[in-house]
Parts: structure tokens; sequence; C-alpha cells
């Protein structure tokens, strides 16, 4: 039974013949599919230059542009058979397959021309941006502001393209200072040269090579209650008010610091302040700087800290270390006294450590990412024809 079965099989493979191949069949379509890509690909250039010119007729202020846009590209798509029809492309055999790569190279096409048409330097709508930063927001008279804008466009601006006024609330009015800008970073220190007190403004104008301009302000103080000491006051009362080594020296701060300290009869040794108590700041003469049984004077200071973001997409190839932030101090115009008692303890304790602010570093995609996607979407596309070679 089994010799008679492997007979039958052998019989059925010998009357299988391997089907001739079709040379000039397959040259045809070959050719067919070569003509179909290179007009599906000129379809493409065409309509996004002719999408481009819809764009830019439209203007920003038009609403529905990008959703105009969008759909004068998806229903062309119907004109790619026209096409092919008036050149007498054989359609007979084209399937599905053949109609999804046309409208993919299409599509792609399109997306690829419109997308650089539509940025410099072809295309330009967008204005300057500016981001305004004044270290402090508010001063003590004496002190200066150091102003931080960043004035950046998709075109190159130079200082011909950026102008800087400041004003006072009592008419004063200082324009066109002479400031510094590199590498889209315009940094100004304001001295208040007539020790006004009060609110400015400074208003920030860039224009771009193609006209197109943006005003960006904000405001700043100075005023003689940036910093003070409410309790004890030790202010004008001299030796001041007795002070022992847990006694709570309370700090207002009108602004806000990313560090508050103070010195001890003009040391070098900085004190730290980090303790609040509700609204206000608090230390102790428990900290070392402090001394015993003496008439102390007390200077106050504050810094202001800025980093802008990093954009990275790696990480961890940033030197955070080299990053240099943009940085003003407060100096209290105010001398403090205090009387301090002959406690053992004051001065015996280390100041508090503070943390300063840090870059901040934004990840963004690089193309390792797109890479990656692609190659799994390749190894996908191999595996899913391997499969279905394997069943037929």
């Amino acid at each position: 039974m089994a010799k008679r079965r492997k007979q039958k099989d052998e019989e059925e493979e010998l009357d299988f013949k391997i089907p001739k191949f079709d040379e000039e069949k397959f040259i045809k379509r070959e050719r067919r599919n070569i003509k179909t890509i290179f007009i599906s690909f000129i379809f493409g250039i065409i309509m996004a230059l002719i999408c481009y010119g819809f764009f830019a007729l439209m203007g920003p202020e038009t609403p529905l542009r990008w959703p105009l846009v969008f759909i004068v590209m998806f229903f062309n798509m119907t004109f790619i058979r026209v096409f092919f029809e008036k050149l007498n492309i054989d359609l007979e055999d084209f399937g599905r397959k053949g109609w999804f790569t046309s409208i993919a190279i299409y599509s792609f096409t399109w997306m690829l021309i419109f997308v650089i048409l539509i940025n410099p330097p072809f295309y330009d709508e967008s204005p300057p941006t500016i981001e305004i930063y004044t270290l402090p927001d508010m001063q003590e008279p004496g002190g200066d502001i150091l102003i931080v804008a960043k004035v950046i466009d998709n075109s190159v601006l130079n200082k011909d393209n950026i102008i800087v006024d400041i004003t006072h609330e009592d008419g004063y009015s200082l324009t066109g200072p002479d400031y510094d800008y590199q590498d889209g970073v315009l940094t100004y220190r304001f001295n208040n040269p007539e020790g006004l007190v009060g609110d400015f403004e400074i208003q920030i104008q860039a224009t771009d090579g193609n006209g197109l301009s943006n005003i960006s302000k904000t405001s700043f103080k100075y005023s003689n209650h940036t910093i003070k000491i409410p309790d004890p006051t030790g202010v004008d009362i001299y030796p001041g008010p007795n002070v022992g080594y847990a006694s709570t020296i309370k700090f207002d701060v009108e602004t806000k610091v990313d560090r508050l300290y103070y010195r001890i009869n003009d040391q070098t040794k900085q004190i730290n302040v980090t303790e609040k108590e509700g609204d206000f700041y608090v230390s102790y003469p428990k900290y070392e700087g402090w001394q015993k049984n003496q008439i102390v004077n007390m200077t106050v200071y504050a810094d202001v800290i800025l980093y802008f973001d990093v954009y990275s997409s790696r990480a961890d190839i940033v030197d955070k270390e080299n990053l240099v932030p943009y940085k003003n101090t407060i100096i209290d115009n105010q001398i403090y006294h205090f009387n301090t008692t002959n406690d053992d303890e004051i001065g015996s304790e280390d100041p508090p450590n503070v943390s300063l602010p840090e870059p901040k570093i934004v990840q963004i995609p690089g193309f390792e990412a797109v890479l990656f996607i692609l190659s799994l979407l390749a190894v996908a596309l191999i595996f899913k024809y391997k499969n279905k070679d394997k069943r037929r």
C-alpha cells in the first residue's frame, strides 16, 4: 500500500511543469512601474508648488488655510489616474500595490517639497521671538538691573534690527542703550543713573529681514524696601537689639530670589538663609560668623540666577559644568546692628547649605530615533513577506 502511494506521488511530481518565464511581459511591466513612479513624483512636486502659492496668498490671517491646503493635496490624488490614462499606460494588472506605491510617492514628495517651500529661505511669516528677563525684578537704589532677552528669528538678526527703550513712570526715558547681542541673547546692565525709585518699563522691538516685527514688554522696580529686617529691626538703633544664639531674625524680601545670605562685620564668610516662617526668611546667631558679646553689623544680599533651557537630542553630551548662568545681586542699602549676648553657642554651628538653580536639559527627538523607527518598520515588512512566501 505504501509502495503504491509512493509511486503515485512520484508520478504527480513528474507531471508538475515550471511555468515559462515571459521576459517581454516582465520588461513591459517594469517599464510601466518606472513610468508611474516618475509621474507620481513629478505630480507631487507640481502640486507642492501650487499649494505653496495658495498658502502664501491666503496669508497667516486665514484661519483654515492648513486644512484647505491638505484638502487640495488629497483630492488631487484622483488626477494621477487621469495622467496615467492620458499617457496610455496599461493599468490592467496594476493592482492595489501599484496604486498604493503611486499615492505614497505622490504624498511624500508633496510633503517634502511643501515643507521646504514654506520655511526660510523660501518663505517666512513668523516675526522674531522675544523673551525678556530682568534680574532682579526689584532692586535697591544703587544697584543695577541685568536685562537678559532671548531675541531669535528663523533668519539672521543683528543689533541694527533691535531697539531697546527703558522708561520710568515719572517720564524718564532711555532709548537705544549700548547693549550686547551675541548668539541670539541680548544683555544690558541698567545702572539707574538718575537714582530713581518706582516702576520702570522696558520694551524691546525686533524686526527681521522680511520686515516682520515683534514687540515685547516687561517691568522692574527700584525700592528702598526690597529687602528689610522687620524683627528685630536693628536699624538706626545703636548698638542694636540684644540677641542670643536662638533669637529669630526675620528677613522680608519683596521679590523672588534664588539665594539669600548675609555677612557679619564685612567678613568674607557668607551665611545662607534658607528657612521660611510664613512670609519671612529666618536665621539665628548660632551660625558660624556671628561673634558673642559684641556689637555686630549685618549686610544682607540676595542672588538672582537664570539659566536658559538647553535643547539637546542627547542629555549625556551636554557639559553642564561649563554652562554659565546669568546672575545679579541685590545689596540691601541698610546696615543692621545687633548686640550679641555672651552665650557660648553663638557662632558655633555651620550655616545651612542652599540649593542653587541648575540648567534644564530639554530632550528633543534626534535622527537616531527616526532611524530606529524606520528600522523596526523595515524588519516588520521583511518578516511579513517571508511569512507570506512560506505560505505560498
